[in-house]
């Protein structure tokens, strides 16, 4: 195999790694994102818990009505 051969060899290695690399950087920035928005949602879920939670509190220290 003469040094040219070798060279075009390495070079067009190089292009389909640089591909693979980008599509790779694609797919992780997209993860990214839907980390970061479910990030979001959880902390919203979780506030919303805690303020159910409250009013829940708040309804089990009031006293029973009188029927029972």
């Amino acid at each position: 195999m003469s040094l040219e051969d070798r060279v075009m060899d390495l070079e067009s290695r190089l292009a389909f790694q640089d591909d693979a690399i980008e599509a790779m950087n694609d797919v992780l920035v997209t993860q990214q994102r839907v980390v970061e928005r479910l990030q979001l949602q959880m902390a919203a879920l979780l506030k919303r818990q805690e303020d159910m939670a409250g009013q829940f509190e708040s309804f089990e220290e009031e006293a029973p009505p009188p029927h029972y």
